[in-house]
């Protein structure tokens, strides 16, 4: 793809964005005042990926199946990077940051999670095209 394509393909849509911001608001509300074995460790591993999902979305005209499985991959990488344990391998384990942005625990389930929560992506946008 050249520059000049790929530039054609940057926009703004309102209605992703404001999904993202809207789920980037329960991500936090999740993470400050939820203290649970469900909610906060895996449906908040399912919300993230639908939130980076939307907001790339809301930046770029994309295809949704590329985009879900560019964000389901770039998901389990950070999982991977977790399990080898890149915080600590890096020096920031003191970073509180870095330990929120990158994770320090590796769990399989994890995976589970975003691929479920990428199927929720191909659903939904499934059925808004069908419907419009």
């Amino acid at each position: 793809m050249t520059i000049k394509a790929a530039a054609a393909r940057i926009t703004f849509n309102r209605n992703y964005f404001y999904i993202a911001a809207l789920i980037f608001v329960v991500e936090l509300l999740i993470a400050c005042f939820v203290r649970d074995r469900i909610i906060r460790p895996y449906v908040g591993d399912v919300l993230v990926v639908i939130l980076v999902y939307c907001f790339v979305k809301s930046l770029f005209n994309l295809p949704v199946v590329p985009v879900a499985i560019g964000v389901c991959i770039f998901a389990f990488t950070v999982e991977y990077l977790q399990y080898i344990n890149i915080v600590e391998k890096l020096g920031l384990q003191k970073n509180e940051l870095a330990r929120i942005a990158i994770g320090t625990l590796f769990e399989w389930i994890d995976l589970l999670a975003y691929t479920f929560g990428t199927l929720i992506i191909l659903i939904v946008e499934t059925w808004n095209k069908k419907n419009k």
